[in-house]
């Protein structure tokens, strides 16, 4: 049997749901693993809110953060680890130039976070936990360096405002988007160079692997690259319009109804899926 490098998005994709691993899908994944295939986690999450579904799945491969901003190996210290930030300077003249267009925001280093207010409805969204360190107050006083990405939360209607002063002024240097759906007023930024299909070929060749030996899943516009990249890019039911656009397959399941599992099972034994 053919022995695949799969690579998993987390959020809407392998998570029931925000804080939930099924166990019947990480038994599943761990059996795959025994029969020579090989997982990794793509995400755009930050490490710490990602090591534990790393170590549910007894996973020894680099994990792909911040959609590619960081890939690290934490327990191969031979591993050349990546890292991608946006420029402080350009963060700072977009926030200055879009100030009253924005609620809130926050960027990260590394584990450390760096949140303009400290509000009760924004603290969901920062994985506050396990080793981090919160930086409050104004990012020209906080902020040491360039951070991975930048998170704004505009006001309600408001986020266009954003995207068109940054598409304006830092075409080419920084990207930005729109969450989109229930989110639509979150804006995030990062560099060109940060995405999962980047991150995901680094990783591929580091172990060995060439696209047409990668099952790729996701269900973001973040996961876009990432699907182009493999050879089999798999879409969520519930995945976002341009990503439906881009997948291989797009799955007749969401992620709340096991579709990972549904599509694996299906495809490695060379079945329709049920």
């Amino acid at each position: 049997m053919k022995k695949y490098l799969i690579a998993l998005d987390l959020d809407g994709t392998l998570l029931y749901d925000w804080e939930t691993l099924k166990p019947s899908t990480a038994r599943y994944l761990k059996s795959l693993q025994d029969e020579g295939h090989t997982l990794v986690i793509a995400t755009g999450r930050p490490y710490r809110s990602s090591e534990r579904f790393y170590n549910l799945l007894d996973l020894n491969t680099p994990m792909i953060n911040y959609n590619g901003g960081l890939i690290s190996w934490r327990k191969n210290p031979d591993f050349e680890e990546i890292s991608h930030f946006v420029s402080r300077e350009a963060i700072l003249d977009i926030f200055a130039h879009t100030k009253k267009h924005i609620d809130n925001a926050f960027c990260e280093i590394r584990d450390d976070i760096y949140l303009l207010e400290k509000r009760e409805e924004i603290m969901g969204l920062l994985h506050y936990f396990n080793g981090a360190k919160l930086h409050v107050g104004p990012f020209d006083e906080t902020l040491p360096s360039d951070p991975h990405g930048f998170i704004v939360v505009a006001n309600k209607s408001e986020g266009h405002h954003i995207e068109n002063y940054v598409k304006k002024h830092y075409k080419d240097e920084i990207l930005v988007r729109n969450w989109g759906d229930d989110y639509q007023f979150i804006i995030e930024l990062y560099t060109p160079k940060t995405n999962k299909g980047h991150a995901l070929d680094y990783v591929a060749k580091t172990l060995g692997f060439k696209p047409e030996d990668i099952i790729a899943f996701g269900d973001g516009h973040n996961d876009i690259e990432m699907l182009q990249y493999a050879e089999i890019g798999v879409a969520m039911k519930n995945a976002h319009p341009e990503l439906l656009e881009v997948a291989d397959y797009v799955s007749p399941y969401k992620n709340t109804e096991f579709a990972i599992e549904k599509f694996l099972k299906a495809h490695l034994s060379k079945k329709p899926i049920e």
